[in-house]
């Protein structure tokens, strides 16, 4: 049997280290659920866990976490288009922008829906992903700071998500300032700087980000604890939240050098990147597991064992060497894997593979109400 398999323990061990992070710093923190695209239980676990917060990219996954869950204050990630401005004041508490003409019309539909919908005015600082440019942040903050249905919350930007630029002490610095100018040019406190995501941590940990930053988006981390700056995971953190685990459909042992001549070979639709040095000659087992592109990120699967390795990959299969397979493996058995970011979101938006938590929802709030009330902290302070 093919399936993702998701830890909640481990889940919850992640979310609480981040929290103790979070509230050393003096920080408030939405999680950001994306990378799950709407798996309600999984959503529903977080909300066990003390989970109020949550950001997401996708107005429909509100919409069913709304209906089968409940309330949450909600973070609309993406910038919004006009075409969707009713239902982001519908799903969305808050909302990232950086068009006039975008807020503008959520203020009319928060009008007419009789609600105040808070912003938080993105700015440029390097990434070149969404943000107004700084030199017109006076002009844009004076149209918006006076529109009836409208809060600005804060402003915030996008560091380390597109371009791969690491975040710096000195852009921070910089929307440090725009807050100190905005609130003198106006005379109104803006409560929030929204500046942190998993590649901003690394500074948290380290003690040399900036008080003022003072909420943060963070998903990876959660369910990867990647360290986005320098590589690996983030310390106290684990990297097995979620785990795939596919069946082998075939174990051979085979040669492991292709039999094609040299320039011989056809183009394949997904070349595999090779990086284990084979011998002339060298045989070993081989096994076919039925998981393949269509599936998830191949490039993305890191065996849990150490001396299996990737050979490549179709739409429909993965080949694995398993070397001597000193496990004797046979057909039938699984082979597990650990999945970087975009093979986690390729597996988690496909409908081909059955989702399992472990333990189960019901066992785990049984877990859950068995600790004492010391164990059981909140994972997420709402945000005044």
């Amino acid at each position: 049997m093919n399936r993702v398999t998701i830890n909640l323990d481990i889940l919850k061990q992640n979310l609480s280290t981040i929290n103790r992070w979070m509230k050393k710093h003096g920080a408030s923190w939405t999680v950001v659920t994306k990378v799950l695209c709407g798996h309600i239980e999984t959503v529903k676990a977080l909300k066990m866990m003390g989970v109020n917060s949550i950001g997401d990219s996708r107005l429909e996954n509100f919409a069913a976490i709304r209906k089968g869950i409940g309330e949450f204050e909600t973070w609309y990630l993406r910038v919004p288009d006009l075409s969707s401005i009713g239902d982001v004041i519908t799903l969305s508490d808050v909302s990232l922008n950086s068009e006039i003409d975008v807020i503008k019309q959520l203020n009319k539909k928060a009008a007419v829906q009789d609600k105040i919908h808070r912003v938080i005015i993105m700015i440029e600082l390097g990434d070149l992903r969404e943000g107004i440019l700084p030199g017109s942040l006076i002009k844009f903050y004076e149209e918006v700071f006076h529109l009836s249905n409208i809060e600005v919350l804060g402003i915030g930007a996008n560091l380390g998500c597109l371009a791969g630029v690491v975040p710096s002490i000195d852009q921070f610095m910089q929307l440090i300032l725009y807050r100190e100018l905005l609130e003198l040019k106006f005379q109104h406190k803006l409560a929030m700087i929204s500046g942190g995501s998993t590649a901003v941590l690394p500074l948290m940990v380290e003690g040399t980000l900036p008080k003022a930053i003072n909420h943060f988006r963070i998903g990876e981390a959660i369910f990867l604890g990647t360290d986005l700056i320098n590589g690996g995971t983030l310390p106290e953190l684990r990297n097995d939240v979620v785990l795939l685990e596919a069946e082998i459909a075939e174990i051979k042992e085979k040669n492991l050098a292709t039999a094609a001549e040299t320039g011989t070979s056809t183009p394949t639709p997904f070349a595999p990147e090779e990086d284990e040095e084979i011998s002339p000659g060298q045989r070993g087992y081989r096994a076919l597991v039925s998981v393949g592109q269509l599936d998830t990120d191949v490039s993305g699967l890191t065996p849990i064992d150490p001396d299996h390795r990737i050979a490549g990959a179709s739409s429909d299969i993965v080949v694995v060497n398993l070397g001597d397979n000193p496990d004797n493996l046979k057909v039938g058995d699984t082979i597990k894997f650990k999945c970087n970011y975009s093979a986690l979101l390729r597996l988690m938006s496909g409908r081909y593979l059955e989702k399992v938590l472990i333990p189960s929802l019901d066992e785990f709030e049984k877990k859950l109400s068995t600790e004492t009330k010391s164990e059981v902290e909140p994972v997420l302070d709402e945000i005044e």
